[in-house]
């Protein structure tokens, strides 16, 4: 992988994680008040999923590669830095690792380990559903 493709892969990862920190804002302020804990977390989930996709989907042909092992590569990396980013945060916030481990099982509506392998799996998925492989 061309150092031009790494780079433009860490940029998107970047957009994606500002996209993350307003779906949060957004189930916190709009979702929570209005359903459940569970639900608000579901949904939550869901919609970050899609959007991580669509980001994807929509910015492939910048990304510049249309082979399927650097696509899944980067999936990887994205997912390697959301989860590098998630114990950093959370640990440079007093939080014990054992609490930072809760949103990684599925409890009270927590899907957060799908929208982990949805980031992990679609730059490859949507080069598919583009039809380049």
């Amino acid at each position: 992988m061309s150092f031009a493709v790494a780079i433009k892969a860490v940029v998107i990862w970047l957009a994606i994680l500002v996209v993350a920190v307003l779906n949060g804002l957004l189930r916190e302020t709009v979702l929570v008040p209005h359903f459940a804990a569970a639900t608000s977390l579901v949904l939550s989930g869901l919609l970050l999923s899609c959007l991580i996709f669509v980001a994807a989907y929509l910015l492939l042909p910048w990304l510049g590669t249309r082979v399927p092992a650097q696509l899944l590569l980067i999936g990887v990396g994205w997912l390697v830095l959301t989860l590098i980013f998630e114990f950093s945060f959370g640990l440079s916030q007093g939080k014990p690792l054992s609490e930072i481990l809760q949103a990684y099982a599925f409890k009270g509506g927590n899907i957060w380990p799908l929208v982990l392998l949805c980031t992990a799996v679609s730059p490859w998925l949507a080069a598919k559903l583009r039809g380049w492989f």
